[in-house]
């Protein structure tokens, strides 16, 4: 049954992503950035609400009213594309660190371009990132916020991978709080294809300040909350401290 679900969801997944491209990328050339957020928005709304129809994949939220009305960088966990999705619903507008090649995707990369997202070319590892840091502090100043996903690749329920400190370096340069983020949703929207019907679990933390703090001060802070949400939250046993894999190694 879950195998017949996924595949309506995927059928209504691709349709979605075709019809938004041919519609809303005409207009979103059309609009100011924040419009074309708010217009992008419609579509990530419908693979929300589509999901839950067809999968039975619900989402609870906890701390929604924590997030700041002004700029900054959001770090979450990365499990799934679900997150990918929701996040630019709760805090927008925001732009997000993605590999360089997603860019190129036809509609999907076109209308993800007008969007103002701070590609990141892994075959360049040391100037991808000087890009990052560099572009994400010009975000924050032109009034976006950040999303950043600093374990680097999606981990699987139930592994653990150091996080890198990216997006605290950013948001230490450009004074701005930090907002972490744990959820599960790679116990619904897995690596495999099939979803697994059920609810899934996001809670945002407290605004972690950064003015007068290092970064590798501030990324203990975010990993150290992240990892107890997620001991808290997650049906798959979380492995034990110190079992990860190393970081990319990123510039102060």
């Amino acid at each position: 049954m879950n195998v017949i679900r996924s595949l309506i969801f995927y059928a209504g997944y691709f349709l979605a992503i075709l019809v938004s491209g041919l519609l809303m990328l005409p207009l979103g050339l059309m609009l100011p950035l924040r419009g074309r957020f708010r217009l992008f928005n419609c579509h990530n709304r419908f693979i929300m609400r589509w999901l839950s129809l067809t999968c039975g994949v619900r989402y609870r939220i906890e701390g929604r009213e924590r997030v700041p009305e002004g700029p900054c960088v959001v770090l979450a966990n990365h499990q799934s594309e679900w997150e990918t999705v929701y996040l630019q619903l709760l805090k927008t507008p925001i732009c997000t660190v993605l590999k360089q090649e997603l860019l190129s995707i036809p509609l999907f990369g076109w209308g993800v371009r007008l969007l103002k997202p701070i590609p990141l070319d892994r075959s360049k590892p040391s100037t991808a990132m000087r890009q990052v840091l560099s572009h994400g502090k010009q975000r924050l100043e032109e009034g976006l916020s950040v999303l950043i996903f600093p374990e680097g690749t999606r981990v699987a329920p139930g592994q653990r991978r150091r996080f890198n400190k990216s997006g605290a370096v950013i948001a230490c340069r450009a004074g701005v709080p930090v907002l972490p983020v744990a959820h599960n949703a790679g116990e619904r929207w897995g690596r495999h294809w099939v979803k697994q019907p059920g609810e899934l679990r996001v809670v945002v933390g407290e605004p972690i300040a950064t003015e007068g703090r290092t970064p590798d001060a501030v990324m203990a802070d975010v990993e150290q909350w992240i990892e107890a949400r997620l001991g808290e939250i997650s049906e798959v046993p979380r492995p034990p401290q110190g079992v990860q894999e190393a970081p990319t190694k990123l510039p102060s």
